[in-house]
């Protein structure tokens, strides 16, 4: 699947938006991926995990148990990449604002989980994730994510892979630039900025 396929996945489910957004980094932008509407097609979302999955180094997919995602972005995408695996996948949850296992989900000391999110823009949600995933005795091999936007700065301490990588800039709300300060922010997301 090429970046043009992928893309093409994104708009046929209205999933690319364009105008003024509140991300959940509290940074804004004027494009924001809802990856929320790409997996409401269950084949959608199956095309794109097998395509994620074959861009993992054939070691690392060995190696994988199972597939870790922070709710709520991540849970239908981990899903997909599990079934693309062979793997089970578990979720995270904050229900104090930390991130950990509940639902009685729990990993074995030292099992290889792949740490899978819909979209990477800085990197804490996915950082957070992985800190729980080794608080719970789990060993993240490596993350994945649908969409980094991160525009190659997110440093998650472990192999990264994302299926694409849009570069889309960024801006702190008080550095906006005039065509964006112009129009009316939205907050499309699940978490509070």
């Amino acid at each position: 699947m090429t970046d043009d396929d992928i893309l093409a996945e994104f708009r046929s489910a209205e999933a690319l938006l364009e105008g003024h957004f509140i991300l959940s980094s509290g940074l804004r932008s004027s494009r924001y991926l809802q990856c929320a509407r790409v997996l409401m097609d269950p084949a959608r979302g199956a095309r794109l995990a097998t395509a994620l999955v074959a861009r993992l180094p054939t070691d690392v997919r060995e190696i994988i148990a199972v597939v870790v995602s922070p709710a709520m972005g991540g849970v239908i995408a981990g899903q997909e990449m599990a079934r693309a695996l062979g793997v089970s996948a578990m979720f995270l949850e904050r229900p104090d604002g930390v991130f950990e296992l509940r639902r009685g989900f729990r990993l074995e000391p030292g099992t290889k989980v792949l740490m899978m999110e819909d979209v990477v823009t800085t990197g804490l949600s996915s950082k957070e994730a992985i800190a729980a995933i080794a608080r719970a005795g789990g060993e993240t091999v490596a993350a994945a994510a649908l969409v980094d936007r991160s525009n190659g700065s997110a440093d998650l301490g472990v192999p990264f892979y994302p299926l694409i990588r849009l570069a889309v800039p960024t801006y702190p709300a008080d550095a906006l630039p005039p065509e964006l300060a112009a129009i009316p922010a939205i907050k499309p997301g699940s978490r509070a900025a």
